[in-house]
């Protein structure tokens, strides 16, 4: 069943974005060497959205990171790894971010790509309601917020092979995952799955899964440059064949029994 974020709580504490101040210096010269050349407002509304993630922390499990200086590694920074895969698409192109959470990688990259149209898909219902106050906050007229379990979503004819492109960050194994997200992909679509270093590991078990849902091409990329203390690689898959419509299967069914 489709549901819709609960509207925005007027009393929800906010920070202005267009308040929020400049991110440190070397978080602008990390930002270079992924290619991220942003400008003043992208910046300051990055920067708003680590405080709205810092604010819903007091109330709710959103994320680990506490620190500062890690929330600007971790969350924007890590986000735009990203930035260098999305570089061929096409202004209206459309892109999920499934399994959403806090808005990572979706809301930074919205922010860093605003002629792209964000797809956040999340189905716990608290982190849904946050996606939508904190795009209402930041005035991402490119984002939209799904209140749905990934499944139904690659069930639903509005999304099913509909997507130009998948991301996603700590979303579960590969073989999990693919079911998650490849049906949502249209052929020739990609799906960039933000890992750890086990990814190739979990490729080598996702054959059947990639056979089954229309995997082609499939690659593992670093997504920092060398030298970079941070393991983050990006598994990119292009979709070269139709989803059987026997897939995704029923919510919970893809972590009970991976293909």
């Amino acid at each position: 069943m489709n549901r819709s974020p609960e509207p925005v709580n007027p009393d929800q504490p906010r920070t202005p974005w267009t308040d929020a101040p400049m991110p440190p210096s070397w978080v602008i010269e990390k930002a270079a060497l992924l290619h991220a050349d942003l400008g003043g407002d992208h910046w300051r509304k990055l920067a708003a959205l680590l405080e709205l993630i810092d604010q819903a922390n007091a109330k709710m499990n959103l994320t680990a990171i506490r620190d500062h200086q890690q929330a600007w590694e971790r969350h924007i920074l890590d986000s735009l790894t990203l930035l260098d895969f999305l570089a061929p698409m096409a202004s209206g192109q459309r892109i999920a971010d499934v399994g959403s959470g806090a808005g990572l990688p979706g809301i930074p990259l919205a922010i860093a790509r605003p002629d792209l149209t964000w797809l956040l898909i999340e189905a716990t219902g608290k982190k849904a309601r946050f996606l939508e106050e904190t795009r209402a906050a930041l005035e991402l007229e490119n984002v939209k917020v799904l209140a749905q379990r990934a499944e139904d979503a690659g069930r639903d004819p509005r999304f099913r092979q509909k997507l130009d492109a998948v991301v996603c960050r700590a979303v579960g194994p590969m073989r999990e995952l693919l079911e998650y997200t490849l049906p949502l992909l249209t052929i020739g679509g990609v799906l960039l799955a933000m890992k750890g270093p086990k990814a190739k590991d979990e490729l080598t078990e996702s054959g059947d899964a990639l056979q089954l849902l229309g995997a082609d091409e499939v690659e593992v990329f670093d997504a920092w440059p060398e030298g970079s203390e941070w393991n983050t690689v990006v598994v990119r898959v292009v979709k070269g064949r139709a989803t059987p419509r026997d897939y995704p299967r029923p919510a919970g069914t893809a972590r009970r029994s991976p293909l």
